[in-house]
């Protein structure tokens, strides 16, 4: 019977010779919000309880309460850490494997900052994964390493609900744009003489 220590089981799980690439990221794209975008929040599910409530439908108050408070809990937690794994037979994340052969193409989108990898399976149920890439170096491993098993597009087309959601992130504020308008009222007026 070996006995194997832990310095000895955490190198084995190290030096595994199936993993191509590995990195932690956090599990989701995450930016801290202010008390502005949950003001935003609250004002929009009480705008639609009043019309809801005047169209007699107040069954409806509970789903949109219930999503309100779905959106806050994801704005004030940030997400857990996972790691995520590149292997000869596919991609594992957050204890998920996904295998080569039902992936069919891949791309990068910039979300809070973070390059999120996104992998799409194949059709009919064009399930998506999500990945957050923290570092430029990590991009350009993880490209070289897929595109030599699957296509990666630079403009994914966009389905109705990807159009959707574009345009009612839109409406949403940016708390970074507020931000740069108030440090640029309160900068100190400079005068330039001509001569």
């Amino acid at each position: 019977m070996e006995v194997v220590n832990k310095t000895t089981q955490q190198n084995y799980i190290i030096n595994n010779p199936q993993v191509v690439l590995d990195w932690k990221a956090p599990l989701r794209p995450y930016k801290k919000k202010s008390g502005l975008i949950l003001r935003f929040y609250v004002a929009v599910a009480l705008l639609l309880s009043v019309i809801i409530w005047f169209f007699g439908d107040n069954i409806l108050l509970i789903p949109t309460w219930v999503v309100l408070f779905l959106f806050y809990v994801l704005t004030i937690t940030p997400p857990p850490d996972v790691e995520n794994k590149i292997t000869k037979f596919g991609i594992e994340t957050a204890g998920v494997m996904i295998r080569w052969e039902s992936l069919s193409y891949f791309f990068f989108k910039n979300k809070f900052g973070f390059d999120v990898l996104t992998l799409v399976g194949h059709p009919p149920y064009n399930y998506h994964a999500y990945l957050v890439i923290p570092t430029k170096e990590i991009k350009e491993r993880v490209m070289q390493i897929l595109s030599k098993h699957i296509v990666f597009k630079e403009k994914p087309h966009e389905g109705l609900t990807d159009k959707l959601v574009k345009i009612l992130s839109s409406l949403v504020p940016d708390e970074d744009s507020n931000q740069k308008e108030d440090s640029v009222s309160n900068r100190p007026k400079v005068s330039v003489a001509t001569p």
